[in-house]
Formats: C-alpha cells, sequence, structure tokens
C-alpha cells in the first residue's frame, strides 16, 4: 500500500472555505482563472500521495450552487489544430469533452470563450457546432500593443471591443484545454465590464504548483519544473511578497514577469490593486496539507526521474530539443537524484544483459521486484505483465496461463493474415488472451483479478516501447520509464 504525505480531507476543506472566503473580500463575484487539470490530475497524485486525482473538482463540487464554469480556447488554437498530446485530441473537441464532463457531474457551464479572434472560418464552424449543441459563445479580440500599452488594453479600443460573458454565479471559474489560451485576459476584461456596469467583481488566480510556502528547491517543486521544462518555466522567490511582506515565497517566472502589467491593468480597471504580489493574487492551499514532508520528498524525486527518462526518450524520438534534456539533468542535479534511486532500473538492465534481448522489470506495491524477458511466444512488456500478475495471485511461476490453444491461433492471425513480422503479443493481446482463458482456468481469473493492483506500481524498460504497450500501461495505471534506445 502506498505511503499517505498529504491530507486530502483537509485540503478538500481548507481550499473551498479559502475561495468563500476570496469571493466574500471582492463583494461577491470573483472570477478564478484556473491553471492545470480540474480533474485527473495524475501528476498531483503522483508527487502528494494522497492527493485524488478529481480532488479540485470535488473541492468544487462543495461549491457548486455557486460555481459557474466559462471555457476559454484561442481561436488560433482551433485554426491550427492543436493536439492535447496526453490524449490524442484537438483542443476545440476537448472543450465539448470537458463540457460534457462537467455537466455530468452537476457543474454548470455557462459559455465558451473563443479569444483572439479574427474571422478564422475553422473558428466560425466551431462556434456554430457549439451553439448547436446549446452553448452560448463570445469572441475576445487581439489587442494591439497586449500586453505593454495599459492605456489601449483597458479602454473601449482594448477590452472594450470584447463581447461581454453574461454570468449568473458568484464564482466564475475560467478554464480551459491548455495553456495559452488566453485565461487571464478573459477574466481581465470582464473585470473592465463588470466595472463599467457598475458591479463589484474580483480576480484571483488558482495554481496548484509550483506550491508557494515550501522551499524553492523542494522535489515537488522541482518536479514542477520537469513537467514543464518545455514550456520554459522557471520556479523563483517572489520579489514583489518579499517585498512588501518580508516572507519568502515561491512562484514561476510567467507570473512574476506579467504582475506590474496585470497590477497596472487592475490599478486603472478598479482605481487600486487589491495585491501585492503574484504570490497574493493565487488561493492554493496545497502546502499546508502535506503531513509527512519525507514520503512527498521521495514520491516527487520519482517524478524527477520519470519525466527524466522520458525526457530523454523523447529526444530520441525527434519530439525535443537537446536542451530540455540538458534542463532535465540540471533538475536531477539539484534533487540530488541519480538512476540508482529508481529500483527497477538495474533489475531490467541486468536481465537484457544476461538474455541479449529487450527485457522489463516492475516493483510491486510491497517492494518484490519481477522481471520479463523477450520469448517466441511474448514480448517482454508481456511477459512482465504476466509474471507480476502470478505473483500477485500466488501462483508460481513456471505455469503457463495462456494456452496454447489461444496462443496459436492469435500469432496466426498476426502474421499470416495482419502481415506482422513479429508474432511475439503484445499487452493488449497477452491481456485478451488471458481474459479467454480465464473462463475455464481459474488460476488465469484470479490473475485478472489483480489487475487493479498495478495502479502505481513502477516500471522500467530497456529499449522503447511500442505505442500500444505504452498505452496499455498507461490505463493500467502504471509509471513508465524506458531507456532511450530502440529494439531494432
Amino acid at each position: 500500500m502506498t505511503a499517505i504525505g498529504f491530507d486530502n480531507e483537509k485540503y478538500l476543506r481548507m481550499q473551498s472555505e479559502h475561495i468563500r472566503e476570496r469571493i466574500a473580500q471582492f463583494g461577491g463575484k470573483l472570477y478564478l482563472e484556473f491553471g492545470g487539470k480540474l480533474f485527473d490530475d495524475y501528476h498531483a497524485s503522483r508527487v502528494l500521495p494522497g492527493f485524488e486525482p478529481d480532488s479540485k473538482l470535488k473541492m468544487l463540487l462543495q461549491l457548486k450552487e455557486r460555481v459557474e464554469v466559462v471555457m476559454v480556447i484561442s481561436s488560433q488554437d482551433i485554426e491550427k489544430n492543436k493536439l492535447r498530446t496526453d490524449l490524442g485530441i484537438t483542443y476545440d473537441l476537448d472543450v465539448i469533452r470537458l463540457i460534457d464532463c462537467f455537466r455530468t457531474i452537476g457543474l454548470y457551464v455557462g459559455s465558451v470563450v473563443m479569444t483572439q479572434y479574427n474571422g478564422q472560418t475553422a473558428v466560425d464552424a466551431f462556434q456554430k457546432r457549439l451553439e448547436s449543441l446549446g452553448v452560448k459563445v463570445y469572441r475576445h479580440y487581439p489587442i494591439k500593443g497586449y500586453p505593454s500599452d495599459i492605456a489601449r488594453i483597458v479602454s473601449d479600443e482594448g477590452y472594450g471591443k470584447n463581447e461581454f460573458i453574461e454570468t449568473t454565479r458568484e464564482l466564475v471559474v475560467v478554464t480551459a484545454p491548455g495553456p495559452g489560451s488566453g485565461k487571464m485576459a478573459t477574466c481581465l476584461s470582464q473585470l473592465y465590464h463588470e466595472h463599467k456596469r457598475g458591479n463589484q467583481a474580483g480576480y484571483a488566480k488558482f495554481e496548484t504548483f509550483p506550491i508557494w510556502n515550501i522551499s524553492l528547491k523542494h522535489p515537488v517543486n522541482l518536479a514542477y519544473e520537469a513537467a514543464t521544462a518545455d514550456l520554459n518555466d522557471v520556479n523563483m522567490i517572489d520579489p514583489f511578497h518579499l517585498e512588501a511582506y518580508g516572507e519568502t515565497t515561491v512562484n514561476y517566472n510567467r507570473d512574476v514577469e506579467i504582475f506590474p502589467v496585470v497590477t497596472a491593468m487592475l490599478e486603472k480597471i478598479l482605481g487600486t490593486c487589491p495585491y501585492k504580489s503574484p504570490t497574493d493574487m493565487g488561493v492554493n492551499m496545497a502546502g499546508n496539507c502535506i503531513i509527512d514532508d519525507e514520503i512527498v520528498r521521495k514520491a516527487s524525486s520519482q517524478e524527477i526521474l520519470r519525466r527524466y527518462y522520458t525526457a530523454l526518450c523523447d529526444y530520441r524520438k525527434g519530439l525535443i530539443t537537446e536542451d530540455i534534456t540538458l534542463k532535465m539533468e540540471l533538475l536531477m542535479k539539484k534533487a540530488k537524484i541519480t538512476m540508482h534511486d529508481r529500483n527497477v532500473i538495474a533489475p531490467a538492465l541486468q536481465k537484457a544483459a544476461l538474455t541479449g534481448a529487450p527485457a522489463a522489470a516492475m516493483e510491486l506495491p510491497d517492494g518484490t521486484i519481477v522481471t520479463g524477458k523477450t520469448s517466441d511466444m511474448l514480448g517482454a512488456s508481456s511477459a512482465l505483465l504476466l509474471n507480476a500478475l502470478k505473483t500477485l495471485a500466488g501462483i508460481e511461476d513456471k505455469v503457463h496461463l495462456i494456452s496454447p490453444i489461444i496462443l496459436e491461433p492469435i500469432q496466426h492471425l498476426k502474421v499470416d493474415h495482419l502481415g506482422n513480422r513479429n508474432p511475439r503479443l503484445h499487452t493488449d493481446e497477452a491481456l485478451i488472451a488471458l481474459s479467454i482463458c480465464a473462463a475455464t482456468d481459474t488460476r488465469a481469473e484470479r490473475c485478472m483479478e489483480q489487475l487493479s493492483k498495478l495502479r502505481g506500481c513502477e516500471v522500467h524498460s530497456s529499449v522503447i516501447l511500442s505505442a500500444v504497450d505504452e498505452k496499455v500501461f498507461r490505463r493500467l495505471g502504471v509509471n513508465l520509464t524506458c531507456e532511450p534506445t530502440y529494439q531494432n
């Protein structure tokens, strides 16, 4: 069982209460810029053991009668068919997916805002699609001189040209399918319009990472840098907060760099800026809910290691530039960790060296290390998966779970009909074959019942895996790393 280092129940209580206080501070209307993932936040659950992936969603559900969600998407991202790489879908499709998810659990989605609208045909088509689904759509336009020309931005020629988003609830959660969508600009545009109408409203920012009230070099914050290495985010001491309060807090470069601009805009809109620092703008309470710092440090260090190996493989695939891998190496040094801190690496490499073929290793919940090797019938990942399930089910290693009666026809299909040169079963094929055997074999059935226990287990492969095997491990909730080398 995974050790707990984060009090999730305390987090839900503290976070919802703090947001209520911020709503009251601004007279009953708050535009909350929501960064990161509202649900399925597996990064947070990995670095803060005990944090549930849908914690932020649960927190909002405690306020759901007061919450209205506004989705923001950049017109440029629609036009370019920008992809969410973790899901393999475009941003516009993800907006529809998110709206459906929010509505299913009872959160009210008021509208969608198309930022940077400039007459793009693809944007017009998407707007019609949303409206046909009963979703209100608003347009915000490019502003010349943004973000430096404050006088123009905060005027009828700037925010004034944007369509005012009609909202009906106290807490307006402004979220998006990804970074760079224009969430902050949307919030400030709304403040401008609300103020012109004589309405009281405020702005705040929700970002889980970096955590502002732990040290700059804490592994949790270093893990955030590792996760955003491709965005060039850098954690730093908030100089504005230090000057105003004499207190050291952590923020990241983009918020610190833009703060003078935000201050000037808020002063022009509201007459005075309610915040003295970027840290002041935030409402994140996660740092107050860490209950075992040592557990959190270990979990975050493992995340940095995983991100490091992912970067090495992405560089090998030509997906990123070398400077990102160099940044990851620097983060490894800051965290004082090496490959030897990941228990599954050495066994996987030793098995590969012993057999002269790809191999893999898995660390089970109780710390047991299981390995898998390449054979005529199974790839290393498939063998590893079956060996792990046998160990968890208490079945001897020599037992063959998949009957030749099932295995041979699958290989015949792959090679003789589907044109595969490799007859070995991938992980998805091995699991399907195992599930078929489970209908008549109680041992196979016992193994199938162990699948849920694989979530959170660590795996390392001696080679870069196929997309199929990577996807299966991800769906099983396994934390995978690979050596940055191909089998062939």
